[in-house]
């Protein structure tokens, strides 16, 4: 199953941008972080528990 969710942030006053993973299930992960259409990083990550 390959679920894709996407959404959009606000202006901040930090610059410090935080991911709760909690209610991911157990698995890997691909994070893609856009700029004006362009993804500029993409991270990978594995949620073991």
């Amino acid at each position: 199953m390959n679920n894709e969710y996407e959404g959009s942030l606000d202006k901040f006053i930090s610059n410090e941008i935080y991911l709760n993973v909690t209610h991911l299930t157990k698995g890997s992960y691909k994070l893609k972080i856009v700029h004006k259409s362009k993804v500029i990083k993409t991270i990978n990550f594995k949620k073991d528990d």
